[in-house]
């Protein structure tokens, strides 16, 4: 798949979930506090299956799989320390340094 196609079919996940956060907002399943946590975690979810993809069939001059791994994984740690930010703040950055430690231990063992 070229980069442009994956591109555009990143645009359009996105506002898919954009406008499913909205609806389930709008019937009362997700608080206002909790609508742009949910599209960061929902768009590193996105990430993470984007990441899949461009693992099996990589392209000389783009980003890494592991590169884009990393971005889905950091931005599902920052909508859910967002989410627990009203729980505790003490989880949220519990939770960031476990995800960070993490990609720095994957990095570090990673092989060429």
């Amino acid at each position: 798949m070229s980069e442009s196609k994956r591109q555009l079919l990143t645009i359009g996940i996105f506002l898919l979930i954009i406008v499913a956060v909205i609806v389930l907002f709008a019937v009362n399943l997700v608080p206002l506090a909790d609508v742009l946590p949910l599209i960061l975690v929902l768009s590193g979810v996105w990430i993470l299956v984007l990441a899949a993809i461009r693992g099996q069939a990589p392209q000389k001059y783009e980003r890494g799989a592991f590169s884009t791994l990393n971005m889905g994984l950091l931005l599902i740690a920052v909508g859910g320390a967002w989410y627990l930010l009203y729980v505790n703040w003490l989880y949220s950055i519990a939770l960031l340094l476990l995800v960070l430690g993490a990609i720095a231990i994957a990095a570090a063992l990673k092989r060429k």
